[in-house]
């Protein structure tokens, strides 16, 4: 390793190894640090992604590819089912080998990677960020770097050391949980959504299909409602009563950001990129192509600043995100406030008024601007993001 970097990328999930890719392109120094022994583990993730979004980001390899699905169901709390054809194709990625493709693209673009670095704090230089802290096989060591990006998840402790306000409040967070089971007698080209009170309020229930009769099953709940019956109670609820003697081949639970991105995501030497900058769709809690679009446009700017030198380059790094891709999850953001509040009987009567629409003439957005009929001013919101 080199004893300085133009930049360092902390932590190896898509965002930052998209970052690394990115920069390293443009042919300046990276090295891509991540604290786990394999990049891609452990998987914390739903791993379903538009197709058609994911494909303007990244060349698409089937290979990290569990299953493609073009149906989408809706079940209502009493039962009713609604069944949506895809105008866009859902992926079920495999997220272990889709991550480690995306270091490995970045490694080869010139980026250096390594594994098992635990950066536990940062150096700073007339004000600005300017290395890494990190715990290397039991050695303290530091590293210099002229950008530090941080793509360390939604704790992200490198953002808060450098000053930049990552919290958020649980409010504002979705408790989420999921397994992978087996032997499952599902639809393996169709998603499932459930919503209702009794099996995830203000939230939703998923079952994303990977293939060979297993699927992902979770939910989310939000955050004030977490703290009287755990999510986990939930997830357990439903299996019992649906499928209680699938095997279970893993379990994974933590919190999902369900807001907008942050006011801040940079500073002097630092950029913030995925769940470390709350890129995350509020709506549906997917955060996969978001997080490489951040991570995609982080590394660009942070190479055109370490080329040009100019330092301040970074700073325009908010605007950009925002014009390009905040706005709209600024606009998801309020109809989720709608949907996710919408009671029991509300999703009853609404699937009853969608399951009338013809089946080839029923889309989500249509489904939405249902939810919000009563609503006009998100019916824009919804006509500006799924209509265009």
């Amino acid at each position: 390793m080199k004893k300085e970097y133009d930049i360092i990328v902390v932590g190896a999930g898509p965002a930052g190894s998209s970052a690394a890719k990115a920069a390293a392109s443009l042919g300046v120094s990276v090295l891509l640090m991540e604290k786990d022994r394999d990049v891609g583990y452990p998987v914390r993730c739903g791993e379903a992604v538009s197709k058609k979004v994911l494909q303007k980001y990244v060349e698409l390899d089937y290979n990290f590819v569990s299953q493609e699905i073009n149906k989408v169901s809706f079940i209502s709390p009493d039962n009713t089912e609604v069944i949506c054809p895809m105008e866009d194709n859902i992926l079920i990625l495999e997220r272990r080998i889709f991550d480690y493709e995306l270091a490995r693209r970045a490694a080869n673009n010139g980026a250096e990677v390594i594994t098992r670095t635990y950066v536990n704090g940062i150096l700073r230089k007339d004000d600005a960020v300017s290395g890494v802290k990190y715990e290397y096989l039991g050695e303290q060591k530091e590293l210099k770097a002229k950008v530090v990006i941080a793509a360390d998840g939604i704790e992200s402790r490198v953002g808060r050391w450098a000053g930049l306000k990552t919290y958020t409040d649980f409010r504002e967070m979705e408790s989420c949980i999921q397994v992978t089971a087996g032997n499952l007698d599902v639809d393996m080209e169709t998603c499932v959504f459930y919503f209702g009170e009794q099996v995830s309020p203000h939230g939703y229930l998923w079952i994303f299909p990977k293939g060979n009769r297993s699927a992902n099953i979770g939910l989310g709940v939000s955050g004030d409602i977490g703290r009287k019956k755990s999510a986990k109670s939930f997830l357990d609820d439903f299996m019992g009563l649906n499928y209680p003697d699938a095997p279970v081949f893993t379990r994974v639970a933590g919190g999902v950001p369900s807001t907008i991105t942050l006011d801040k995501i940079s500073a002097p030497g630092i950029l913030l990129v995925g769940d470390a900058a709350r890129m995350v769709n509020p709506l549906s809690g997917g955060g996969i192509s978001s997080g490489i679009a951040g991570g995609l446009l982080a590394g660009e700017i942070a190479a055109k600043s370490v080329l040009n030198k100019k330092p301040d380059l970074l700073l325009t790094y908010d605007k950009v995100w925002h014009d390009r891709y905040g706005r709209n999850h600024e606009i998801f953001n309020r109809i989720k406030d709608a949907v996710y509040y919408m009671s029991d009987d509300d999703f009853n009567q609404l699937a009853k008024i969608t399951g009338r629409i013809k089946f080839e003439e029923r889309t989500i957005g249509r489904i939405i601007r249902q939810a919000v009929i009563n609503k006009p001013s998100l019916l824009i919101d919804v006509a500006k993001v799924f209509l265009t």
